[in-house]
């Protein structure tokens, strides 16, 4: 079989396992509108991963394929992946009425909230779910194509790079239910941007260092500039996960302490509420800064910053996460009126504290 059906084959084969796989129900956040109640969603995305690794490790020691076989063979499977993504764009938007014009609804979707089986399949929750599962297939088998390559003298920056991104994979499937609490379900649709990036660019551009940096050797860095590195990573996912952590209690338990420490500090007006404490008082957006910390880490950990590619990942997140405050602090305005104005008065740095 041509590899650039493989992207097809492995996303139907995703699709299988999470249907059949068991998962538990959760009630999400955004009501659906037609039944007046929060949109239901099945949920077992880390089983699903941790079943379709083990597969892929299995085929691999029995020497079904290649460990490093998705990495031979990336550029056929970026092509394939590439066209899936548009067929899906098209199904999933060209049936549905007009919302805006043509080609915004092409790029950002005419759906919400696409369900099928009641939930048993969400649109997001199936797209978060294949991209990042073939990611992590993505990234396993890059580093072996380096361990292969190098097998004398290999980079431990590219395992560490490795390790840190699977713990990101394992860790954003592990909190599924809080990412239902997130700006994507709350106010994006299902279009090219959901889609196609999830199909296409969450998968093959997040793991872009490796790309251009698997066959290179070992540049020699000590192993104390490698824990640093390490450190800056888990101190990004501290204010990533914290912060969603902090909001998706607050939103869940109002009075609740966040982590059985942090007092829910509140800007409210009765019936609308604004967390203003904990994580949220450093900065309105501070879990974006734990984004960009997490992908400069992972650029920092390959050891090779001269590599311009590998700073793409991090190039990404900023284009996409500064005009997406922008973007959000305008809906937060509509939304909760002088309750965000005073917010903002309270805390004035819209992403990193004390600077920005």
């Amino acid at each position: 079989m041509p590899s650039a059906l493989w992207p097809l084959l492995l996303y139907v084969f995703l699709t299988v396992l999470a249907l059949v796989i068991p998962g538990h129900w959760v009630d999400g956040y955004v009501v659906n509108p037609s039944t007046g109640k929060p949109y239901c969603y099945r949920l077992n995305g880390l089983r699903v991963l941790l079943v379709t690794v083990g597969l892929w490790a299995l085929a691999c020691q029995q020497g079904w394929m290649r460990w490093d076989t998705f990495y031979l063979h990336r550029w056929s499977m970026l092509v394939g992946a590439f066209v899936l993504g548009l067929v899906f764009t098209f199904a999933i938007v060209l049936p549905y009425p007009k919302v805006k014009s043509f080609a915004a609804d092409l790029y950002l979707g005419r759906l919400p909230n696409p369900q099928w089986g009641g939930g048993r399949l969400d649109a997001k929750m199936w797209l978060y779910l294949v991209g990042a599962v073939m990611l992590e297939l993505n990234l396993l088998s890059y580093a072996a194509h380096h361990w292969q390559t190098h097998a004398g003298a290999p980079n431990p920056g590219v395992f560490l790079y490795a390790a840190l991104f699977s713990f990101f994979v394992v860790e954003y499937l592990n909190f599924e239910e809080v990412h239902l609490y997130t700006y994507d379900f709350m106010a994006e649709r299902v279009g090219f941007k959901l889609g196609w990036g999830c199909l296409v660019f969450y998968p093959f551009f997040y793991g872009i260092g490796l790309w251009n940096t698997a066959e290179l050797p070992d540049p020699g860095w000590p192993a104390w500039a490698l824990v640093l590195i390490a450190l800056l990573f888990f101190t990004g996912w501290v204010f990533a996960r914290g912060a969603n952590l902090q909001k998706f209690w607050f939103k869940r338990e109002p009075t609740k302490k966040a982590f059985g420490v942090l007092e829910p500090v509140v800007i409210s007006d009765g019936q609308k509420h604004v967390l203003a404490g904990g994580f949220w008082g450093l900065s309105r957006h501070i879990n974006y800064l734990g984004e960009l910390l997490m992908a400069v880490a992972l650029t920092l950990a390959l050891g090779h910053p001269e590599v311009w590619q590998a700073w793409l990942y991090p190039l990404y997140y900023v284009l996409l996460l500064f005009p997406r405050q922008y973007a959000d602090d305008k809906r937060c305005a509509e939304k909760y009126g002088p309750l965000w104005a005073e917010y903002v008065k309270r805390v004035p740095y819209r992403i990193i504290p004390f600077v920005y």
